[in-house]
């Protein structure tokens, strides 16, 4: 296991971070599937139990496997601590509701996952937990929103699906000045690309089944913050209540890791080729990619991102039956609401992951009837490339 104090680079934590290894001395991360643990003494167990001797209790409380994804991504993250869950929406629920109450105000970023805008929306004021809608590319909105019980914020940046980016840093300190927290979903940005802690949030959730697992395998999710937040808000949450992370699919995750970097690294290259090729194309009407300048918000992107991302969003001419018909034409690209695979993967977020939210909500946020949102993967650029620009003859 690498030592606290090591300075090693991003690429090669992922590789080596929080390998615990058992009296076999293994090369690859064991897989410890297991439910319990079993104790030396009665003595033991009332210690363990009562957190005055280190170990395992049970597996949904921690697992050695899940301890070194944690682990891994804590040190990936340079947080304190790192919690993993069975979903990125368990992630983002757990984040959230642990430090929520009846009574309590949280402020959101309209753009958002069609989930996750659920649990803001719907989810928490049913337990007495009221939510407040803003632009989030509106730094006024988040001042003006905040209420004398507002106890957090919530934001995704880039958002999902028209990869606005939001200002982490200023958007922390309203949050702060007003005694709130502020919560980052950086799925799209991927832990290599953006640091949403170090730029002032208390916390960050991924849905690791995206780019962290980058193989279409599994599910996971992981929430990070300093130890006082994780101890606080979420380890007892976990614990009670149980969304926990299977060890087979965290050491799944922990594989993954090993060749994130290699891989986003790919994908966010093929990304950037195909925004600058179809961005003058005459039946794309709009292209939104942060790494280009004409991005709207790529002062901000510049400022707080190290890379462009693997998503690309644009229009397609037509409308709904445009849409339907370019992702229909396509023969490499494969239609699916997935993300960050390694096959490329498209979808037509007003049918599919937006739909929920109705046509005037999808109105407000910029998501049009012929907007797509393409993943791209490991696939040669120009085959990406020639895929799309056939499909779009169909058009």
């Amino acid at each position: 296991m690498l030592a606290p104090n090591q300075t090693y680079r991003p690429e090669t934590r992922l590789v080596h971070a929080g390998t615990l290894r058992s009296e076999f001395g293994e090369t690859s991360e064991a897989l410890f599937l297991t439910q319990g643990y079993v104790y030396e003494s009665s003595a033991q167990a009332e210690r363990r139990f009562k957190n005055e001797d280190p170990g395992y209790q049970y597996s949904r409380f921690a697992n050695p496997t899940v301890t070194m994804f944690e682990q891994r991504m804590a040190a990936l993250e340079n947080a304190e601590a790192a919690r993993a869950t069975a979903t990125g929406m368990a992630a983002v629920t757990v984040a959230l509701l642990g430090q929520l109450k009846a009574g309590d105000h949280v402020v959101a970023a309209k753009a958002m996952f069609g989930s996750c805008r659920y649990v803001v929306e719907d989810f928490l004021p049913r337990y007495g937990v009221a939510s407040t809608l803003v632009d989030g590319t509106d730094l006024a909105q988040w001042k003006s929103a905040v209420r004398p019980n507002t106890k957090t914020f919530f934001l995704e940046s880039p958002t999902n699906p028209n990869l606005d980016v939001l200002d982490i840093a200023e958007v922390a300190k309203i949050a702060h000045a007003a005694g709130a927290t502020l919560v980052v979903d950086n799925v799209f940005a991927t832990p290599l690309y953006q640091s949403p802690l170090e730029l002032g949030a208390d916390c960050v959730v991924y849905s690791a089944t995206k780019h962290i697992d980058g193989q279409g395998r599994c599910l996971g999710g992981v929430v990070l913050g300093s130890e006082k937040f994780i101890t606080d808000n979420v380890q007892g949450l976990i614990r009670q209540t149980g969304p926990s992370i299977s060890p087979f699919n965290a050491w799944v995750l922990l594989k993954g890791l090993e060749t994130l970097s290699v891989r986003v690294q790919r994908q966010t290259e093929t990304a950037a080729a195909v925004a600058d090729a179809l961005a003058s194309h005459p039946k794309v009407t709009r292209m939104i990619y942060p790494g280009r300048p004409d991005h709207p918000h790529a002062a901000v992107a510049r400022k707080q991102m190290r890379g462009g991302s693997t998503l690309v969003a644009f229009e397609i001419a037509g409308g709904k039956g445009g849409a339907f018909r370019f992702q229909d034409a396509l023969r490499l690209v494969r239609i699916s609401n997935n993300l960050g695979d390694a096959k490329s993967l498209i979808t037509h977020p007003a049918t599919t992951t937006h739909q929920r939210i109705g046509a005037a909500a999808r109105a407000e946020l910029g998501i049009t009837d012929g907007m797509v949102r393409l993943s791209c993967g490991l696939e040669h650029h120009d085959d990406i490339l020639d895929d799309l620009t056939a499909a779009l003859k169909q058009v």
